[in-house]
Parts: structure tokens; C-alpha cells; sequence
């Protein structure tokens, strides 16, 4: 009896060895795709935002809003800053400090700007294309 308790042990043991050792291999894909992603996004952060309007469920034509609105806004660079108002990054939040809401890098992190940038587009205009439309009649949104 006392060999059939130990090889059982053995047995669960290794069970929980083997789930332990794929946990950390899915961390460690987790952590590269994370890498991956972030200089992606410093390469082209118009593709990050893409899949952002696409996981809120708004239209392809909602990026193209976004697209026309950050261009005009900021050229889609994340260290834009304008020296009149302060306005700061890639939505050009004003003032840039309230990106922190999202997370402490706002300075340095497309993914944070463009996060915080949706959140108040979908706030405040509900859409890209309203946030557009405010700025074509506007000059700002």
C-alpha cells in the first residue's frame, strides 16, 4: 500500500510541477508580446489605436475620424506639445498631466495617450466623428 500512496504523490506532484512550469511560460509570452507590442505602437501608433476602435466596437470609418483629428492635432507623435497652451502627446490633453488617469507614463507611452484620447473622445463625443465634427466647426475638441 505504502509504494501506491508515494507513486500517487509522485504522480500529483508532477501534475502540479507540470501547471506550475506552463504558467510561467504563458507570463513569459504574455511579458514578450507586451515588449513587442510597445515598440510596435512607437513604430506606427495608428495601428494600436485601430484595434482600440475596433475592440470599442466602432466602425472602421470611426479610425478614419481619429485619424484626420490626430493628425490635425498632433501628427500622431506621442511627444507633441504645444508651446502655446501646453497642450501635450498625441490627443494633445490638456493639461498632458491628466493622461495619469490611465497610467503614471503619460510622458513617455503612446498606448497610455491613445487609451486616455479614446476615453475622452467616447466621453465627451461619444465617437471619433463627433470629436471631428467639433473640431471641423470648432478648431478644437
Amino acid at each position: 500500500m505504502r509504494c501506491r500512496i508515494t507513486s500517487l504523490a509522485l504522480s500529483e506532484r508532477s501534475q502540479v510541477l507540470d501547471e506550475v512550469a506552463r504558467k510561467e511560460d504563458l507570463a513569459r509570452h504574455a511579458a514578450a508580446q507586451a515588449a513587442r507590442t510597445s515598440r510596435n505602437v512607437l513604430r506606427d501608433p495608428r495601428a494600436y489605436a485601430r484595434l482600440l476602435v475596433q475592440q470599442r466596437g466602432w466602425a472602421a470609418s470611426q479610425f478614419s475620424c481619429l485619424n484626420l483629428l490626430w493628425n490635425r492635432e498632433s501628427g500622431w507623435n506621442w511627444r507633441a506639445r504645444n508651446p502655446s497652451s501646453g497642450a501635450y502627446g498625441i490627443p494633445q490633453a490638456l493639461p498632458g498631466s491628466k493622461m495619469a488617469s490611465v497610467a503614471p507614463d503619460w510622458r513617455t507611452n503612446p498606448i497610455t495617450q491613445i487609451k486616455w484620447g479614446l476615453n475622452y473622445i467616447a466621453e465627451r463625443y461619444g465617437t471619433p466623428c463627433g470629436a471631428w465634427g467639433h473640431s471641423q466647426a470648432f478648431g478644437w475638441y
